[in-house]
């Protein structure tokens, strides 16, 4: 017969044990903690590469003619940058590339992003995606998104055929 948990025992995943319950400890275990089909067989290194992609950290704010996404891609070649726009959103994907000159063994700590990321916004308002540019600047992305001026008028002269 199971005991129920304890709050706390739910909160932080732990579990109770008891000397002469082991074969139940077991059971809970395995089911608390269930494992990745790449975790089974392979023991975890702290040098490990992550194979996902990285989020690219972006801060996005306006002014009174545009919506001004700035990213930090520092060490990204400019062609080895896409960048992809419709009215309503934006998606910056890029790659950053290590220099693999240093064998794995002589690194103390390996903190840096490499790798493929991207990074999706959707934005607060419409654009106008054909005049937008970016730019780099010491590591910085900037893109500028001019906005739809839904105000704007104009006023066209009928022409008589």
């Amino acid at each position: 017969m199971q005991k129920k948990r304890s709050f706390f025992e739910r909160l932080t995943g732990g579990v109770h044990f008891r000397e002469d319950d082991d074969d139940s400890f077991e059971e809970e275990s395995r089911e608390l903690k269930p494992r990745s089909v790449s975790e089974i067989g392979k023991p975890k290194d702290w040098m490990e590469e992550e194979t996902e992609e990285g989020q690219l950290t972006v801060d996005v704010y306006q002014t009174p003619t545009d919506i001004v996404v700035q990213a930090m891609v520092a060490g990204v070649r400019p062609e080895d940058l896409s960048i992809n726009i419709t009215r309503d959103m934006i998606t910056i994907k890029g790659k950053r590339e290590e220099n693999r000159s240093i064998n794995e063994e002589n690194y103390f700590a390996k903190e840096l992003y490499w790798g493929t990321f991207s990074r999706t916004i959707l934005l607060p308002q419409e654009i106008e995606p054909e005049d937008a540019e970016a730019i780099e600047k010491h590591g910085l992305l900037i893109v500028k998104l001019p906005k739809i001026d839904k105000e704007k008028k104009a006023t066209i002269r009928v022409k008589s055929i």
